[in-house]
């Protein structure tokens, strides 16, 4: 095993996932690990509703973007669609509880969900194995905890 000292630090982060096999499905994993797919940041409406679009790409079980970044809390309009070739599935996180939808093979739904906090929720394909074999994504809500949900202590050191 290699010592700290002999891990090389000039390899970026998607070298390295490419060198391991874990940037793509078949390689070292079944799907792709999670954060290792492309980002997109959803659009904003006028009235601040937020509108994307996500997809499972056909043989790829992974979902894309993989990361989803919200500008800010608040509505969401969701176009989902499965490209591939198998049926899945998809469970969102939303305030109240989540949504789900059934993903049939070359199809497409919409969801809309609501995410007021700040923070990191993930999202997954509950159907057969699939969260398994890599269909997992992010979704990045951007922003301030509101003074209200704060907790009661002194300011703390911001990177």
């Amino acid at each position: 095993m290699a010592t700290p000292e002999e891990v090389p630090t000039t390899e970026n982060r998607s070298d390295l996932l490419a060198k391991f096999g874990l940037d793509g499905q078949n390689k070292a994993t079944m799907g792709r690990v999670l954060g290792t797919g492309s980002i997109a940041e959803a659009t904003e409406r006028a009235d601040g509703t937020m509108e994307a679009t996500i997809r499972i790409k056909e043989d790829e079980c992974c979902w894309e973007p993989a990361i989803l970044v919200l500008p800010h809390g608040g509505e969401l309009e969701l176009t989902v669609i499965n490209d591939d070739t198998n049926t899945h599935a998809c469970l969102l996180p939303n305030n109240g509880g989540p949504k789900f939808l059934g993903l049939l093979n070359h199809s497409k739904g919409r969801a809309t969900i609501n995410l007021d906090g700040p923070g990191y929720y993930w999202y997954s394909s509950p159907a057969g194995n699939d969260e398994g074999r890599g269909l997992t994504a992010a979704i990045v809500v951007k922003g301030e905890v509101p003074p209200e949900a704060r907790l009661d202590r002194p300011n703390q050191p911001r990177p």
